[in-house]
């Protein structure tokens, strides 16, 4: 692995080894390693030679969490790669429908930002994830302040895309110490649901984490 690019939530990997899991892994992991499914990176604290890490299946609740070794992975590929690949199989999801909708709207903001999710995942390894009902997962990073104001206005926009193509499209919000819900930072409650490595925590002002050790 490239040690000069960082890994980050939502990233997509590949490498993890079928006998580095743990003894009483389900079955269906295994399987998904050896078909050659990519792991996406998760939130959560490891080791500095190790990468935390989550296995999806076919069915939705079939998620493992599990870490990696810096040393296995082969290959890696972030939400930001994401945004002008074509789906290998030509599919026409209404998820596709809304990324399609959606990209000139979000390079209007001038900011980084990528699909993650089921797409990101079909997009990325031309594996079959995406369903009719399934949701366009978007993420964008946010190292500077993004007001609340902004916010609404790009949930009014999703929203309106939402319309046209029947696809919910749920954003999150990348700041420096993690994630969250860009609907929820539009919303009106004073105090919003940041992830971190460390856990979940509530903060007014989620670019400043030193509130969360007051």
């Amino acid at each position: 692995m490239n040690a000069s690019v960082a890994v980050l939530p939502h990233d997509l990997l590949w490498g993890l080894p079928v006998h580095a899991l743990a003894d009483d892994a389900p079955s269906w992991v295994a399987e998904a390693l050896s078909l050659g499914h990519p792991v996406v990176v998760r939130r959560a604290v490891c080791s500095a030679d190790k990468i935390a890490v989550g296995v999806r299946g076919q069915q939705r609740e079939q998620r493992y969490a599990t870490l990696i070794k810096c040393a296995d992975v082969q290959r890696q590929v972030q939400p930001e790669q994401l945004i002008h690949v074509e789906s290998q199989e030509g599919r026409d999801w209404p998820a596709l429908r809304a990324l399609a909708q959606v990209r000139p709207l979000m390079e209007d903001l001038g900011l980084v930002w990528g699909v993650s999710g089921s797409a990101g995942f079909e997009l990325a390894s031309g594996l079959a994830a995406l369903h009719r009902d399934s949701d366009l997962d978007l993420i964008l990073r946010t190292p500077q302040f993004f007001s609340r104001e902004q916010a609404a206005e790009l949930v009014r926009v999703l929203d309106a895309t939402m319309t046209r193509t029947g696809c919910r499209i749920d954003l999150q919000l990348q700041v420096p110490g993690g994630g969250m819900a860009l609907r929820e930072w539009a919303g009106p409650a004073r105090k919003v649901l940041l992830k971190t490595s460390e856990g979940a925590c509530l903060l007014s002002d989620p670019w400043r984490l030193i509130e969360h050790a007051a």
